[in-house]
């Protein structure tokens, strides 16, 4: 059965552990697999998919994937992406290394990691270079979800070096992060498309997550070169 049900405009993902939650999520069986409810008011991606004009499931990666995720704070997101990657017992030999900054994050995505083979939490600066050994050649799909000045910056230099050509990326947005005027915050989404095309690749589609992430884009991209 596939790992990922749509179900109306709600999410479900194959429990890769069993009988385990992890943020108090519901869980139901579908063809008698256990499955997670994927809260899209918690992950920028699930809201994504539930905003899309195309099929869900081309924001996702393809399981077996080597996923490179910058901002993986406390493991809600990752934890879905992992079912779909990796599945239980990493069966589909998938590979995810999540960075974040936070010393405590990186506890939760830790004691996270002990159930689910294939996930790499990193502590690290998704700014820095000193991650870069934890990945094996190029990735197949990246997520960006860092809430700093110069997030469009930080995304192109990674997607640049680490994405595979034709590779997918997601890359979160979040507009408080950055110090403009209500004025500059109107033209501020067509411009960054426009980097966004200019520096290689190609913007699918802009998500305006308001009323799940107020103040969120999320970038819909494919690397063309």
């Amino acid at each position: 059965m596939d790992s990922l049900v749509i179900e109306k405009s709600t999410l479900w993902t194959a429990n890769a552990t069993p009988g385990k939650r992890v943020y108090g999520e519901k869980t139901r069986r579908f063809a008698s697999i256990e499955f997670r409810k994927w809260d899209p008011y918690r992950s920028k991606i699930a809201a994504g998919m539930l905003r899309t004009q195309h099929d869900p499931r081309l924001l996702l990666p393809h399981p077996g994937s080597q996923v490179l995720y910058l901002g993986a704070g406390h493991g809600t997101t990752i934890s879905h992406i992992h079912d779909i990657v990796c599945g239980q017992e990493n069966k589909n030999g998938g590979r995810i290394v999540g960075i974040d900054i936070s010393p405590r994050c990186i506890r939760d995505l830790l004691g996270l990691a002990k159930s689910r083979p294939g996930f790499i939490p990193v502590l690290a600066d998704a700014r820095k270079s000193t991650w870069e050994h934890t990945i094996h050649g190029q990735v197949d799909w990246l997520f960006q979800d860092v809430s700093q000045t110069g997030q469009l910056d930080i995304f192109l230099d990674v997607s640049s070096k680490h994405l595979k050509p034709s590779g997918r990326a997601l890359f979160s947005f979040k507009m408080a992060s950055e110090r403009w005027s209500d004025e500059a915050k109107t033209t501020q989404i067509d411009a960054m498309e426009q980097r966004i095309a200019s520096s290689g690749f190609e913007c699918n589609e802009i998500l305006n997550l308001q009323g799940f992430e107020d103040e969120h884009f999320l970038f819909v991209i494919s690397k063309i070169v």
